[in-house]
Order: C-alpha cells, then sequence, then structure tokens
C-alpha cells in the first residue's frame, strides 16, 4: 500500500482526539473521513499528509510516491495570475525543462555533449515528455476552465479574487501535479453546482488513492467505498460506501445495545448469586471463583448518542401576508453592465425557493436585493404584511469580529431584553459554559458558521434568504439545519450548491442565466428532469426542421453587417471604459491591503475593522467590474466576424 498509518494517536492537551488509528491506502481506494466538528478529522489528514507528526504510532509512504494535500485555509501569492499560480503545480517539470534548455546550449556551443551528459539528456527528454511537459499549459488552462476560471480570470492576479475562488485554484493545483494520494478537506464548499459536476468526473477518473472530508453527502456516496469515522476519541473504519456504513452503524448499535442487555442479566445473576452465598462456607470456591469471573470480563461498551448536538429548533414566525417579499420591474447594473432588465420574482407565503444557475449569472445579487442589502437603479422591493427578514451570507463569517468572544459578538445585535435568555441560545449552537468566552478568531470554520447561524435567528423571522448556509457545516450539522428548514413555517429562499440540501428542501426552483429567471416547481431532481426533456425535444425539432432557401438566408446580409460593426464599436467602447475603472479600484485595494498592515489600524479593534469591510466592499466591486467585463468581452467575441465573413 501507498499511504499507511499505524495505531496512530493524536492528543490535544490532556484530551485524546484519537487513538488507534489504523489505515492503508492504495490505488483507486476511497476513503470518506467522517465524525462531527472536533473529532480531529482535519488533524489526522494533515498527519496522513506528513505534516504534524503523530503522538503515538507512525505514518508510512511507499518511496517515491507523492501526496497532494487541500487545505481549508488558504494563504494565497498577491501579485501571481490564477494561470501563473496554477502552472507552480509543474514545478518538477520546469526543473527537468531548465536541465534540458542548459544541455541544449552546450550543444550549440560545442556541436556535441560527451557520452555521459548526452544519455543524460535522452533520459531528461523521455521524463519531460511522458510527464506532459508540451501539454502542460493546455491542461492547466482545461482544469481552470473546469473550475470556472474564464478566460479573462485566468489572467487576474489572486489578490482580486475572494478565498473561496483562491481555494479553487488551489484545488487546480491539486490535480495539474497528479499525486498518487489525494487528500481533500472540504473541497466542495466553495465550487457551483456545475464546477462541481466537473469536478465529479475528474476525481471519479483519478487513479490514485482519495482521503475524503466533506459535508456534502451526495459527495460522500458518490466518491466513498471504505468509511472511516472519529467520534468522541473512537475511531472505527467500515469497509462499505457512505449509505451502506450509515446502515451497518445503526445495525451495530442495536447489535451492541442486545448484547449489553444480555450481558447485564448475567452480571445481576452473577451478582445475586454471590450476595446469597458469600458467607456459605460450602459454597465460598463457587463465590470466589465467580467474582474473579466478574473482575476479568469484558464488558460490551454502546456507543453513547453524542451528547453534545446542534439542537436547532427556528423559533415560530408570526403570520405574513400571502406575498412576503416581492421584486418588481427591477434594473440593476454595475457601471455600463446591465445585469437584470425589469426582473420580476415574488415569494410565496411558506414556500421554500431554490436559486439555481452558473456562476457569475447573478444568483447572489438576486439574493442580496430580495435581502434589501443591495441597491438598484429602477423598480420595487415590495414588503408584504407583516415580513420580517432575515439573511445569511457566506461573507457573515469573514464580517465576524475576530476580537470578540462568542457572546459579545450576539450582544452586539442583541435587543435589551434578548441579553438573558442569549447564554442558551448558544447552547443549542453548541457553544456552552467558557465556550461562550472564546474568541471568534480562534473558532473553526464550522464553529464560525454556527455563530453566524445563532446570530441571524436570535429574533423570529418569516422569510429567510439564505446564501450557502451549508458551507462549513459538518455532515451531522448539515441534517439539523435542513430538518429545522423543513419544519420552518414561514418563508425561505436559498442558494446552494448541496444537492441534497436542494433536493430537500426546494419546492420551486428559479434558474437565473442571461439576467433572465425560468421558474420550474418541484425540487433540484424535477428540475434537472425538466431541462433532459426540454433539451431531448430542442434536438428533435432541429432534426426535423427544413433548411431555409439561400435568398431567404441572404437577403441583408449588407445591413446586418453594419449594424454588427456598429455593435463592435460600442462593445470596444465600454470595455475600454470598465479596464479604466477596474485599474483605479485594483488600486484602492492595494492601498486598504497595505493599511490593514499599519501597527496604528492593526492595534485598534474598530479602525482595523473598518478597513477590512472598506477592502472588502472595493473587493466586491473589482469582482462584479470584472464580471462585467467578462460579460462585454464575450459579447464582443461572438461579434467578431469569422474568416469566411459570417458571425458567430
Amino acid at each position: 500500500m501507498g499511504l499507511q498509518l499505524s495505531a496512530v494517536m493524536r492528543r490535544f492537551g490532556a484530551r485524546v482526539l484519537f487513538d488507534g488509528v489504523e489505515l492503508a491506502l492504495g490505488p483507486g481506494d476511497r476513503v470518506g473521513l467522517v465524525g462531527p466538528n472536533g473529532a480531529g478529522k482535519t488533524s489526522l489528514l494533515r498527519i496522513a499528509a506528513g505534516l504534524d507528526a503523530p503522538d503515538g504510532g507512525e505514518r508510512s509512504l511507499l518511496r517515491g510516491e507523492r501526496v497532494g494535500y487541500l487545505r481549508q485555509e488558504i494563504d494565497p501569492a498577491s501579485h501571481a495570475t490564477v494561470r501563473a499560480e496554477a502552472l507552480t503545480a509543474f514545478a518538477a517539470i520546469d526543473a527537468l525543462e531548465r536541465e534540458l534548455r542548459e544541455l541544449d546550449a552546450r550543444m550549440a556551443e560545442h556541436g556535441e555533449l560527451p557520452a555521459q551528459l548526452a544519455e543524460r539528456y535522452d533520459l531528461l527528454h523521455t521524463r519531460f515528455d511522458r510527464a506532459g511537459g508540451f501539454s502542460r499549459e493546455a491542461r492547466a488552462e482545461a482544469v481552470l476552465a473546469g473550475l470556472g476560471f474564464d478566460a479573462e480570470a485566468r489572467g487576474r492576479r489572486l489578490a482580486t479574487f475572494s478565498g473561496g475562488w483562491i481555494m479553487r485554484v488551489e484545488l487546480a493545483k491539486l490535480l495539474l501535479a497528479e499525486p498518487d494520494v489525494l487528500l481533500l478537506d472540504e473541497p466542495t464548499n466553495h465550487l457551483d453546482l456545475p464546477s462541481l459536476e466537473w469536478f465529479d468526473e475528474t476525481l471519479a477518473a483519478f487513479a490514485g488513492g482519495v482521503i475524503l472530508i466533506s459535508h456534502d453527502r451526495s459527495f460522500l456516496r458518490r466518491h466513498t467505498k471504505r468509511v472511516a469515522e472519529l467520534r468522541d476519541g473512537r475511531y472505527a473504519l467500515y469497509p462499505c460506501g457512505y449509505d451502506a456504513y450509515l446502515e451497518r452503524k445503526e445495525q451495530r448499535k442495536l447489535e451492541l445495545a442486545a448484547a449489553a442487555r444480555t450481558q447485564q442479566k448475567q452480571i445481576e445473576h452473577t451478582e445475586r448469586f454471590i450476595e446469597r452465598f458469600r458467607y456459605k462456607a460450602t459454597k465460598a470456591k463457587q463465590v470466589q471463583s465467580r467474582i474473579k469471573a466478574l473482575d476479568k470480563l469484558e464488558r460490551v461498551e454502546v456507543p453513547e448518542e453524542r451528547k453534545r448536538r446542534m439542537r436547532l429548533r427556528i423559533p415560530e414566525p408570526s403570520r405574513s401576508g400571502a406575498i412576503p417579499l416581492a421584486l418588481r420591474d427591477v434594473h440593476k447594473r454595475y457601471g455600463a453592465q446591465v445585469v437584470y432588465q425589469g426582473v420580476e420574482l415574488a415569494l410565496k407565503r411558506g414556500e421554500k425557493l431554490a436559486l439555481v444557475g452558473p456562476n457569475g449569472a447573478g444568483k447572489s445579487t438576486l439574493l442580496r436585493m430580495l435581502a434589501g442589502v443591495l441597491p438598484f437603479e429602477r423598480g420595487e422591493r415590495e414588503l408584504g404584511h407583516n415580513a420580517q427578514v432575515a439573511f445569511y451570507a457566506q461573507h457573515q463569517l469573514e464580517s465576524l469580529t475576530p476580537a470578540r468572544s462568542v457572546l459579545e459578538e450576539l450582544e452586539a445585535v442583541a435587543a435589551f431584553d434578548d441579553i438573558p435568555r442569549l447564554r442558551g441560545h448558544l447552547g443549542a449552537f453548541l457553544f456552552s459554559g467558557d465556550d461562550v468566552q472564546k474568541q471568534i478568531g480562534v473558532l473553526s470554520g464550522g464553529e464560525k458558521a454556527r455563530v453566524a447561524l445563532a446570530k441571524m435567528l436570535l429574533r423570529p423571522s418569516n422569510v429567510l434568504v439564505l446564501d450557502e448556509p451549508t458551507n462549513h457545516l459538518d455532515v451531522e450539522a448539515c441534517e439539523v439545519l435542513e430538518g429545522a428548514l423543513a419544519d420552518y413555517t414561514g418563508t425561505l429562499v436559498f442558494i446552494s450548491h448541496d444537492r441534497d440540501f436542494l433536493n430537500a428542501l426546494a419546492t420551486r426552483v428559479v434558474e437565473v442565466r442571461g439576467g433572465k429567471l425560468r421558474e420550474f416547481l418541484g425540487n433540484y431532481d424535477a428540475y434537472l428532469t425538466k431541462l433532459r426533456e426540454e433539451a431531448e425535444r430542442g434536438a428533435a425539432a432541429s432534426a426535423a426542421a427544413p433548411a431555409g432557401s439561400a435568398a431567404e438566408n441572404g437577403a441583408s446580409d449588407a445591413q446586418r453587417t453594419r449594424e454588427e460593426r456598429k455593435a463592435r464599436e460600442r462593445l470596444e467602447r465600454r470595455l475600454a471604459r470598465l479596464e479604466e475603472q477596474i485599474a483605479e479600484k485594483e488600486a484602492q485595494v492595494e492601498e486598504l491591503a497595505a493599511r490593514l498592515g499599519d501597527a496604528d489600524v492593526y492595534s485598534d479593534h474598530e479602525r482595523l475593522r473598518e478597513v477590512e469591510a472598506e477592502r472588502d466592499a472595493a473587493k466586491d466591486e473589482v469582482a462584479a467590474l470584472y464580471a462585467q467585463w467578462e460579460t462585454l468581452a464575450a459579447e464582443l467575441e461572438n461579434e467578431r466576424p469569422r474568416a469566411d465573413g459570417s458571425s458567430r
């Protein structure tokens, strides 16, 4: 086996996170690492990656094999472009190429190489060719495209992207490096549905071994052949897929409970015998024999139900009007780029609506306008009778104040009459006792997500607007949140890449594409079925349609050419203006980033928070400007004439 863990143990202070971990991973293996937040999953993955040494046991790797590890936290190189950063995955191939060039230069100077160097040259050339040295740029472009980076985005600097996009670059580097073992810590957290489908296919085709942590149950089902569970300091390995693991785990729990009951009856019978005949000389030998047997007896242990499980019950909201929230004839633009022109969307009381569509289509823009946190140029956002809206967004985790304690973070938004119940409210989200005094800055991603959810649900609201609410939560917390939202009697509108979550909750799906909305009744699977049916009907209609006459097709070529030329010129002028705006805004981001390193700012938490907020807002504007640029560039590309003089 390539990667092997033998009797591995890890402590955290006096607490044993896990002990006795045995795992052998070979080519084609797929192991899902599961367990609640804090059980030690990331710690075990870091030991497997060779980044941390175990406190007991050992980790070994077959000589010559390479491990790729996807972390949850990435520190980007601020001046590298996406393309340049992805190409760093080929460092070994680049080294081969440099040596080949040096030998080429010597040959050019001396005419030939000594026999030993000539042999070395042939060996290097063979290695370079087999490693795909001649196709590495094309491979990088293909992987980045699959992960959602268009041609323009690949040339942008990493500093202009959010953390989620930077994680995609890190994932691209891992895939391009083609290691023998992939260790993936929440790889789907920042992928949208199209990128997730591409990654599904890519991972399925990967020949090496994989250990993955994920809260996405669909992803675990598709890519898990064995399940390694960490829970309450114990480790168990199940030689089966994720669904079978859940069944076996439940069956094992029932079997252990039955065995424990049978054993307890035997123990009680033995104890009664000992008590009855303890002082009778004729039974002394038998009593002692039974006492020794009890002392040696290995008790059947039934794993306790997790004592600390998130207990999420969304407060019963007051009843809203029939249409609690609507957008009427809304126009939204970023600079010259029109995102929506007269869009209409009405939420019905009690429904659960999912927004889907490709990355950059405007889903988050639509969601933020519904939440009332993003202004628009024209139209109206209508709040229905007694409507109360609460908004949860991914960036809320970043907006938590690192220097505050968990309790202080809620106190900052609580009303006076909320204060006495804050500790109880936090207890439902697994923050109890001294946990409420923990600083936000030291919390894990999952813990921060729970704080943000606790803030949002502090007061009952009858309209919930959620952007990727399951990111950073473990599987159990996702299931708890899903159950609470299923029981929620208010109105829900949300974005998620978790297909189980979408299918469990959505009663209506709205597809966002090209500034237009299309509605589909049912959940995500029903939406996909409708799309397939439409595609099949379209293909059948195209096959049956007669071709138009040559005269009809060529009647107005000259007029179309003039219109296309004018359209191209307009697009080119708009692109030039956008590029000027992008340069100005990027300079502002750099200036604000520099201010964050200033000692006076860093030591003043209030000023630090203000500058961080300004920087994040400026980065959002840069991202929006680039999205406009991308759309316009694509339009211009479509407007350019082909070699035969026709448009694309």
